[in-house]
């Protein structure tokens, strides 16, 4: 794997990676919400508008069957941006991998500012870094893991304000003496919530990049077994993020619901 571009500002590392990728994954989700409600057509609709109303229909599908959909309406705006964000983030990193190799610690720097992997490698005795300026950002475990903060900050917020009585009687039960069990479950969903979509993704990227790496391995043979296995892989890969892009909508559209349910939902 190439080491991430990271610059530190004061006490504070940023990964620019990352960043770029982020800033780049909201820009297409933005254009094509954009494009896809432009000219909106009753009688001739486009391609790009029915494909917008099927994932909406999706969206609405997903809450429907996680809660009451009068209770869940409000949320249709986060589902649709949570599910295009992420499907979005985890197909960045699959078309092309942009690594730069580095022997000189004067040129690694991004305006002035010096990219402070790279120089700990060459300091460290390494001929050469190379750097990865592209990656899905939910390849990144702090990407995936701040998606999944957000969740849980909002499944909180509306436990306390909306739902007072059911959410801080629920640590309680079915006894008392429960309260730490019922206080862990609530930090493991922020855990597994984020983890699962980094762990799937960054699995993918990793072994595109060992896939990558078999060109040069056996001649002519591993350059073919490469390209192979990347067609391979790529297919999978698509799956498999739209696959994460679902099971991380629907668990937080879950963990919203459990947080508005009342006891005379049961």
């Amino acid at each position: 794997m190439h080491e991430a571009p990271i610059v530190q500002i004061g006490n504070l590392k940023f990964d620019l990676a990352l960043i770029l990728t982020v800033i780049v994954s909201g820009i297409i989700v933005f254009a094509l919400a954009k494009l896809a409600t432009r000219n909106l057509s009753v009688e001739n609709p486009g391609k790009l508008q029915n494909f917008m109303e099927w994932v909406v229909e999706f969206v609405q599908g997903l809450i429907s069957s996680t809660m009451d959909y009068k209770k869940g309406a409000p949320f249709l705006s986060l589902g649709l941006t949570l599910i295009m964000f992420i499907f979005v983030s985890n197909m960045l990193g699959l078309p092309l991998v942009i690594p730069f190799k580095y022997t000189d610690p004067a040129a690694a720097n991004f305006f002035g500012l010096p990219l402070t992997t790279v120089l700990d490698g060459l300091n460290s005795g390494k001929e050469y870094v190379e750097v990865g300026w592209w990656k899905s950002p939910t390849a990144d475990a702090a990407s995936a893991m701040g998606l999944a903060l957000i969740v849980f900050v909002l499944v909180h917020f509306l436990g306390i304000v909306k739902n007072p009585k059911h959410y801080f009687g629920h640590y309680f039960k079915p006894f008392f003496f429960f309260f730490p069990i019922n206080l862990i479950e609530q930090f493991s969903k922020l855990l597994t919530h984020g983890m699962r979509l980094f762990g799937n993704i960054f699995a993918g990227e990793v072994l595109i990049s060992v896939l990558l790496k078999m060109s040069t391995l056996w001649f002519g043979a591993g350059a073919i077994a490469s390209i192979l296995g990347l067609i391979v892989w790529q297919g999978f890969s698509i799956f498999v993020g739209v696959i994460q892009a679902f099971v991380f909508t629907i668990l937080a559209m879950v963990y919203i619901s459990q947080s508005l349910e009342t006891d005379e939902d049961h």
